[in-house]
């Protein structure tokens, strides 16, 4: 089951996933996170919370029209494979479609890209290296 979750609740899938448990939860909340218009979705499996995701408005270079950048996707480890993040994401996509959205992107981990391009994305941009975490590339998908 999808639900719009408080940032709280994620912390701890964000810390584990994509910083490998070295911070702090607090450490883990992005700017981003208490802009006016961001959300956060989890994917509940038996009641826990196995995915999560963030996206706030944020338009990216010459695109058109009011964009959303997606950030913190993480699944949990026994949880992965099994389409929850496909699901989490097409959720989100379909909501920003009704908020008027023109289109989403993100930085992708590289590991990640595969995951983005299955569900609609596409590369925009040459690798690049993010400090302390590794090679990522722009992507982007049209929404409306």
């Amino acid at each position: 089951m999808i639900r719009f979750i408080k940032v709280e609740e994620l912390l701890p899938i964000r810390n584990d996933v994509l910083r490998e448990g070295k911070l702090t939860n607090d450490e883990c909340r992005f700017p981003s996170d208490q802009l006016e218009g961001a959300f956060h979705l989890g994917y509940f499996f038996n009641d826990e919370l196995a995915c999560v995701v963030s996206l706030h408005p944020q338009n990216y270079g010459e695109f058109a029209g009011p964009g959303y950048q997606l950030r913190g996707m993480a699944t949990l480890e026994p949880y992965r494979g099994k389409g929850f993040g496909n699901q989490l994401v097409n959720f989100a996509l379909v909501y920003l479609r009704g908020q008027r959205a023109n289109y989403v992107w993100c930085n992708a981990r590289k590991k990640a890209v595969q995951f983005y391009l299955n569900v609609g994305f596409e590369v925009i941009s040459p690798e690049f290296e993010v400090p302390g975490i590794g090679p990522h590339h722009v992507m982007y998908v049209k929404i409306k």
